[in-house]
């Protein structure tokens, strides 16, 4: 039986948006994120995290930090009881940067690659996932590869949302104030209930 995903941008959704974080101690993982995996894992969807690192192609810290960051996630996480299964992330710029991180790749968002991967390395059916960030071009990514949508209005998202949204081609299939309302709302609509309200 093929699994079902919830995939998560990382800067923004998971933790505070800080621009390009080039430090430990500038990764902070916002409070309701342990009680968003939470649900995700009591659903028995597979959390694979997807995020665009270009920092390491424009040389603004080295690969080997965002494994650090990556590596601390899971285990603050772990150590409240929310799992994450998977982490995929893109090092890459088709235009900044020099070498070979810089290259037109197939991973970066919003092309599919990271997902691609998780797919064939998780056996995940794309059409019962949910892909959720704070950023339209989010929203675009889920479209493209038919999962459903989620919009946080924590990171760049309350920006996006006000300024932007009329110009939206693309309407997300669930917006919430952050990752935990939106958990909540998959939840609901899981366990059967009328939980998306236009």
């Amino acid at each position: 039986m093929m699994n079902a995903a919830v995939f998560l941008d990382r800067d923004g959704t998971i933790n505070e948006e800080m621009g390009y974080i080039n430090h430990p101690g500038r990764f902070i993982i916002f409070p309701f994120v342990v009680e968003s995996i939470r649900i995700f894992n009591r659903l028995g969807l597979k959390v694979v995290v997807v995020t665009n690192q270009s920092g390491v192609a424009r040389g603004y810290f080295e690969e080997s930090l965002v494994l650090e960051l990556h590596q601390k996630m899971i285990s603050e996480l772990a150590a409240n009881q929310a799992q994450i299964d998977a982490i995929y992330y893109c090092p890459h710029h088709p235009k900044e940067g020099t070498g070979r991180y810089k290259i037109d790749c197939e991973c970066r968002k919003p092309k599919p690659g990271m997902i691609q991967k998780a797919v064939k390395e998780h056996d995940i059916n794309l059409h019962s996932s949910y892909m959720i960030g704070d950023r339209y071009k989010d929203v675009v990514f889920a479209k493209n590869l038919e999962i459903k949508s989620g919009f946080v209005l924590t990171g760049y998202g309350r920006g996006e949302y006000t300024y932007q949204k009329e110009q939206w081609k693309i309407i997300p299939d669930f917006i919430g104030e952050n990752l935990l309302d939106i958990a909540q709302q998959i939840e609901n609509v899981v366990c059967g209930k009328n939980a998306h309200n236009e």
